[in-house]
């Protein structure tokens, strides 16, 4: 049996990205997980613990007066012992990303 063997080269046009298989599965996954972060989520995504993230953006007043559900906002601050976090994960990404230099630069 012969074989031949071809060194080819595909153009991808520039509104495409080429991914693997594996990162196509996660990211149906995120989509399928709903919009809705937990503050474990949180964590993962910022990379500090609940402490720090407390410390740091929940309770700050200038944040909390943004964030805080009753004020408006897309966080639910717990009210009782026993109660989650929940944030909007579209809405806290944004503000991360638009907040980042008041959060992490003092």
């Amino acid at each position: 049996m012969q074989q031949l063997q071809v060194n080819l080269t595909i153009s991808i046009p520039e509104e495409y990205v080429l991914i693997t298989k594996v990162e196509y599965d996660q990211l149906q996954q995120e989509k399928l997980s709903g919009q809705y972060w937990t503050m474990k989520d949180l964590e993962q995504r910022i990379n500090k613990e609940y402490r720090w993230i407390k410390e740091n953006v929940l309770y700050p007043s200038k944040f909390k007066k943004v964030l805080d559900v009753k004020e408006g906002g897309f966080v639910y601050y717990p009210e009782i012992t026993g109660e989650k976090w929940s944030f909007h994960a579209p809405k806290m990404a944004k503000f991360l990303d638009d907040n980042f230099h008041l959060i992490f630069g003092g």
